[in-house]
């Protein structure tokens, strides 16, 4: 910790954990033992979507919109251990955006991080039938219960629209929240339309740990890591790759990962799918791979791959929109594709193939964007600057 006393050293951080273990969680646990390996004293208030299937349905659905019960023990810890900030990742369903008002009444200013777009959309990615939908941007978000947009459920989504309609004419997002952090420009403009004050809106990346050294030499083919999803461009990257594999030198692919496409990628045969693998893993396959792939046909909000990747000199072929768009430059640290053409991203696959010099040079080039812009020191030095903006 530095001498500044504008720099906090109690902060209490608040996240509601998902039921597959997914990107934010895995930055809440990031972000946290970076603060602790900087002398921060973080206290952490977690709760699970695993009690939804031990608690009766209409509880939850009504504690999604204003729970008493964490309000209690979130003004419990405030009380027992005087944090100067709180720092808020995940409130949906169980924590509530109540919990900002038990921070307010206490007196603690409170940042929070905007992983998703769940403020403006009730399905989170505004993504609807495959394709990129802003329907409810702006606007009230009725649209969404009528197409069933959150896990295809009309009272689901309902919940997720009332949430959204209800803290916004009570001034919860404008009022009670003293920063917010988007994850890039193009989604910081989102939350703009949405209606949230844009001089409460910064933008700070996500960083990933230097965990091995490039390897310059004897890479190989083209890498998905992620969830095998619809949004994260499955169906584009099965096309593509069945392009391409059907040549004689149409290269090779590894895909790890877990997800409702794992059938369609175990029949490619187990030298393309390899499973579900920890991150020491996925970091060595991403040493020993001519490129990364991100086909997402969503926004995405940071994808944490990129930076991986970025970080043992590994460049990344991607979708040209949203937050892909915005890390990778076109033709200097990856490929940009057009989102959901098949036929552009095997395209873009094989001239990587074929040109192997270029894209270690491209490497190169995003290792150096890596140190420059996405390391743990250099995020925790924006983290803190976030903190002594709304210290008071």
């Amino acid at each position: 910790m530095t001498g500044d006393l504008r720099v906090p050293s109690r902060v209490l951080v608040l996240h509601n954990t998902y039921q597959h273990r997914g990107g934010e969680d895995a930055v809440v646990e990031s972000e946290v033992a970076l603060m602790r390996q900087h002398g921060v004293e973080v206290w952490t208030h977690l709760v699970s979507n695993d009690e939804i299937h031990e608690r009766n349905k209409a509880v939850v659905a009504a504690e999604t919109l204003w729970s008493r019960r964490q309000v209690a023990a979130v003004q419990a810890l405030l009380r027992q251990h005087r944090p100067q900030v709180v720092h808020v990742h995940n409130t949906f369903p169980l924590l509530s955006p109540a919990v900002y008002w038990a921070c307010q009444r206490e007196g603690v200013p409170v940042v929070q991080t905007l992983h998703n777009f769940r403020l403006g959309c009730p399905q989170a990615m505004f993504l609807r039938e495959n394709r990129v939908c802003e329907d409810c941007l702006g606007r009230t978000p009725w649209p969404a219960v009528k197409h069933k947009c959150y896990r295809d459920s009309a009272l689901q989504t309902a919940v997720s629209a009332l949430n959204i309609v209800v803290h916004r004419s009570l001034g919860t997002y404008r009022h009670q929240v003293d920063r917010f952090i988007a994850l890039n420009g193009n989604a910081r403009l989102k939350f703009i339309e949405m209606g949230l004050p844009a001089d409460k809106i910064v933008v700070k990346p996500n960083f990933a740990e230097p965990i091995a050294e490039p390897a310059w030499s004897g890479r190989q083919g083209g890498l998905f890591v992620g969830r095998l999803s619809t949004e994260k461009g499955m169906a584009t990257l099965l096309q593509a790759w069945d392009q391409l594999s059907a040549l004689p030198d149409g290269g090779r692919l590894k895909v790890v990962g877990k997800g409702e496409f794992e059938a369609d990628w175990a029949r490619r045969g187990d030298q393309v799918y390899l499973g579900f693998k920890p991150l020491s893993e996925v970091i060595e396959q991403m040493r020993r791979s001519l490129y990364v792939l991100v086909p997402s046909i969503c926004y995405e909000n940071f994808p944490r791959t990129i930076v991986e990747a970025f970080s043992v000199g590994v460049p990344v072929i991607a979708s040209r929109m949203g937050a892909m768009a915005e890390l990778i430059e076109d033709g200097v640290t990856g490929l940009l594709v057009t989102p959901g053409d098949a036929q552009d991203l095997a395209d873009k696959m094989r001239w990587a193939q074929s040109h192997p010099e270029a894209m270690v040079e491209m490497g190169r080039q995003s290792l150096a964007r890596y140190e420059r812009l996405y390391t743990p020191e250099a995020n925790f030095a924006e983290l803190m600057a976030v903190y002594r903006s709304v210290l008071r």
